[in-house]
């Protein structure tokens, strides 16, 4: 059996990183996720790679930029308000099909906000964090082991889809501490990356990584093969977890550790006969509406529980076709609920629909 370490999440997502073959780092300080970039700063000059503390986080992620067109695995990583300065980078990585991973680590907002918990940066990375008709592949993992999975995934999608992937975590998930076990002889799989910026040795011709195309005609081909793309994205990639859903009449839809505080009221709502489940988005984008317009079947009434004024409420609503009653259990502002909040959430949309 692997042995098991003892990590904040912050720390098992750096190591998580390097075993998955990234050499280049990106960062600038901002509370919660500061441990990760310390971490990093440690480990790679250990293991070969390259850790820069740039002097910005627009900096940083076009650091980032240069570093994935030279087909290196390249990540970044910030909070809430680092990811918005770095969201023009991140359109320039979707612009040119680049892989490569953006961790954020949310924290209480709008603009400066608070450095607790949060959930209220949805909108930004599943609509695209960046200008322009894009996507960025969005991973929400809910405990420091799937931290560690997921670090793993996501750049292996992100190579496979030539699309920046992005980590959607909060400081709970960051700062908290797990057992947690990485793999042993990791085999990372490599991707041929014939577009790379990596010199031609005089066997090919030189290659471009640009997102500029000045002839209209060429970027609406360009954007309509991109959403080709995204469009199999959606069908193959959705990705979730179900507790106690097949019977369920109020079904909960939360992610990240905001699933974690639901599975517990789901838990309690049962031993009290109310027929409640959980479905747990584990992508945001493609965010998975096919299981719940499936749920909707025979559930009655859902749940949207997320750390915000409500943003991935209207995901589930469009994926059930507003065929059933959504009602909204929120905390905001660094608030996190508690499983008694959800317990009178369910119980109340129970008795709506008696």
């Amino acid at each position: 059996m692997a042995e098991k370490f003892l990590m904040k999440g912050n720390e098992a997502l750096g190591e998580a990183a390097i075993m998955a073959g990234c050499r280049c780092f990106f960062g600038y300080p901002i509370t919660p996720q500061t441990e990760l970039a310390a971490y990093m700063a440690k480990r790679m000059p250990k293991v070969g790679g390259t850790f820069l503390q740039a002097e910005s986080e627009i900096a940083a992620i076009n650091m980032v930029y240069g570093a994935a067109g030279a087909g290196i695995r390249a990540m970044t990583s910030s909070s809430s308000p680092g990811i918005s300065l770095k969201s023009e980078g991140i359109s320039y990585l979707a612009g040119s099909d680049l892989p490569a991973l953006i961790v954020n680590i949310q924290r209480g907002g709008p603009g400066l906000g608070g450095i607790q918990p949060a959930q209220s940066d949805y909108y930004q990375a599943t609509r695209g964090p960046g200008h322009g008709d894009s996507h960025v592949l969005v991973f929400a993992p809910n405990s420091i082991q799937e931290i560690v999975d997921t670090v793993f995934l996501a750049f292996e999608k992100a190579d496979e889809y030539r699309m920046p992937s992005m980590i959607l975590g909060d400081s709970i998930l960051g700062q908290m501490m797990e057992p947690v076990f990485f793999p042993e002889n990791v085999e990372v799989k490599k991707f041929d990356k014939p577009w790379a910026a990596n010199g031609t040795k005089g066997a090919r011709p030189h290659n471009i990584v640009n997102s500029l195309y000045l002839q209209p005609e060429e970027l609406e081909a360009v954007n309509i093969e991109r959403y080709r793309r995204y469009e199999i994205i959606r069908q193959k990639e959705q990705r979730f977890e179900e507790f106690l859903t097949e019977d369920a009449d109020v079904i909960v839809v939360a992610y990240g550790a905001s699933a974690r505080i639901a599975k517990n009221a789901i838990r309690a709502v049962r031993e009290k006969g109310v027929k409640a489940g959980l479905i747990r988005p584990i992508t945001l984008w493609p965010f998975p509406a096919d299981i719940l317009k499936k749920r909707a079947e025979t559930a009655k009434a859902f749940i949207s529980a997320e750390l915000s004024m409500g943003q991935m409420i209207d995901d589930v609503r469009l994926a059930i076709e507003c065929s059933r009653p959504v009602s909204l259990c929120s905390r905001v502002g660094g608030m996190v609920f508690t499983p008694a909040e959800i317990i009178s959430g369910i119980e109340k949309a129970a008795g709506g629909v008696r």
